[in-house]
């Protein structure tokens, strides 16, 4: 420990001797600036509709350093392409401090898209001598860089034998406690979505029980969104003292724009508090008012959070699916306007489908066509094989459809029709009222029933679980409502299967289960 402080106080004043003194002044000006700023920041600036990321959280924050930043901090900034970076190692340029971590952190920024690029980084030399390097620096790394190293570092790919991983991992260990209670949430999430490797998994349990106990250590509301929004979910007992903590317990004093945001991380993590008719009581209080002077498409948002919830009011439904209201979305060529208006129609869905007594107004017929996004999508390998085994068993191209775009926002991987004795129908000879662009004209033999497959991707979960992000919840708890029988297809299960015998197996009994349940009833 010892060794250790004496290490960084060398580097602080072999710093401070290198800076000409009357660059000093200039230096004490710079930090006073950034101290008003940290603390003004915070208290004034309004929480966005959109819960902030952990990322944004620790890359906003103002990092102390203790030098003025040189001409290898600008090129750091400003690099453009691997190799800038890489080509810091020579020449005249002198690397010290936070210097090693910051060009890791651009490097991993720079190859986030590039994932063929990483392991050819990782081969390189040059790469090799950059760690090296920030192992002899680790001690001297500052804490909001340490939290984004760690994260970079999962992100390259390292490989879990990497002692300068290692390292960096340990030095977090020693740091936990004088750690800021968001970068300990920003790690735990880097954690849990970057690295399935069991060193990491025992680091991510150590930063839970931090978690855990320091809780009371937020401040602010945007924070404990976040935290609630990005590892909340890892821990029930943390889960529930953030939704005890600027919620039920100061009722009073909660701000619109804060209830806003934890409504939304609630909807994202279908999250139900304890205390659940208390907690909606106070929404409906505080928005009843509020919700027409709200910025359109955060209304749009809220709403579509209380349907996912299953908490929306009548008038609230009635107040973004009127005419005059979503006129604004309809027809956009925003990528963000197209956004809320797919929430738009999940919210049409749910007054259809779920409010039996729900009297208008709706979309009009003309709005509920798909997005050409929707279907434009890249063909993931689950999908693909889900389609090639499905049409396997089909036998014929008319007993199935797939890509089935509905009028209720959402789009099914495959749909058939089985009569009454379990056999495929041709099923775009059948009269289809889910669909956005209708088709057929006879209507379907008694005892007719229809299935709908909805595969479930690995980010269609909550992190380290088998439960569904809210987003998806809605979309089964609709197709269900509009008479389907479901046969879900989670990653976790097709992933056990080796070959076609076996995947042809699989969806078969489901499908038999689907049947069998529904005869049940």
């Amino acid at each position: 420990m010892a060794a250790h402080l004496v290490k960084r106080c060398t580097c602080l004043l072999r710093e401070a001797a290198r800076q000409a003194p009357a660059m000093a002044p200039v230096g004490r000006l710079r930090l006073a600036r950034v101290a008003h700023k940290t603390l003004t920041s915070s208290a004034t600036s309004p929480i966005s509709h959109f819960p902030g990321s952990l990322v944004e959280l620790v890359e906003k924050e103002q990092a102390f350093t203790p030098y003025i930043e040189n001409q290898v901090d600008h090129l750091i900034k400003k690099a453009t392409r691997p190799e800038e970076l890489l080509e810091l190692l020579g020449g005249s340029h002198h690397l010290e401090n936070n210097h090693a971590a910051l060009v890791l952190i651009r490097l991993s920024h720079l190859l986030s898209e590039k994932p063929e690029d990483k392991a050819l980084l990782i081969q390189d030399a040059r790469f090799q001598q950059l760690l090296c390097m920030l192992s002899s620096q680790i001690t001297s790394v500052w804490h909001g860089t340490l939290s984004r190293l760690l994260r970079s570092l999962y992100a390259l790919g390292l490989p879990r034998t990497s002692k300068e991983l290692q390292s960096v991992e340990q030095e977090v260990r020693w740091r936990m406690r004088k750690l800021k209670y968001k970068h300990l949430a920003f790690l735990a999430d880097s954690c849990a979505t970057l690295s399935q490797e069991q060193h990491s998994q025992e680091l991510l349990t150590e930063l839970l029980m931090h978690l855990e106990r320091r809780w009371t250590e937020i401040e602010d509301g945007r924070t404990l969104v976040t935290v609630m929004m990005k590892v909340g979910h890892l821990s029930e007992p943390l889960m529930n003292r953030l939704e005890d903590k600027h919620v039920l317990n100061r009722a009073q004093d909660i701000t619109v724009p804060h209830l806003c945001s934890i409504l939304l991380a609630f909807a994202r993590l279908n999250f139900h508090p304890d205390q659940e008719d208390q907690f909606f009581s106070l929404v409906h209080e505080k928005l009843g008012s509020e919700l027409p002077g709200l910025e359109p498409a955060l209304q749009v948002d809220l709403v579509w959070a209380l349907c996912v919830l299953q908490q929306a009011r009548e008038a609230e439904l009635q107040a973004v699916l009127h005419p005059e209201f979503h006129i604004q979305f309809l027809g956009s060529q925003s990528q963000k306007d197209q956004n809320t208006f797919q929430k738009l129609l999940h919210v049409h869905a749910t007054a259809l489908l779920e409010y039996p007594e729900y009297s208008g107004p709706l979309l009009p017929a003309s709005a509920v066509a798909p997005w050409p996004s929707a279907l434009d999508r890249k063909v993931t390998p689950l999908q693909k094989e889900l389609q090639e085994t499905l049409k396997g068993l089909l036998g014929s191209a008319d007993r199935g459809s797939f890509e089935v775009a509905t009028q209720y926002g959402w789009v099914l991987d495959a749909e058939v029709l089985l009569d009454s004795d379990g056999q495929f129908l041709p099923v775009r000879d059948f009269v289809a009222p889910h669909l956005a662009q209708p088709t057929g004209s006879q209507p379907p033999p008694a005892g007719a029933k229809r299935l709908a497959f909805l595969r479930w991707e690995f980010p269609n979960f909550n992190s380290r679980s088998k439960d569904l992000l809210g987003r998806f919840v809605l979309a089964r708890r609709h197709i269900l409502a509009a008479g389907f029988l479901l046969v879900d297809v989670p990653f976790y299960e097709w992933l056990e299967l080796k070959s076609e015998w076996q995947k042809g197996a699989y969806l078969k009994d489901k499908m038999r289960k689907a049947v069998a349940e529904e005869l049940a009833k």
